[in-house]
């Protein structure tokens, strides 16, 4: 009884569903570059750090 009635309940949600849509994936923009980059210097700089700190046991 139980099956019956979820799938009853759950018919319409299926039959209403749309069809997948593959995303298209935006060109990088020079903005998100840059960030990239400095996000990448700040953390070889972090990296840098961290390994002084340890060395310097």
């Amino acid at each position: 009884m139980k099956r019956i009635l979820a799938s009853v309940l759950l018919l319409p949600t299926t039959v209403l569903a749309e069809s997948f849509e593959r995303p298209i994936p935006q060109p990088q923009t020079e903005s998100a570059e840059v960030w990239f980059l400095i996000s990448s210097i700040a953390l070889v700089l972090s990296l840098v750090a961290v390994q002084m700190l340890v060395s310097r046991r």
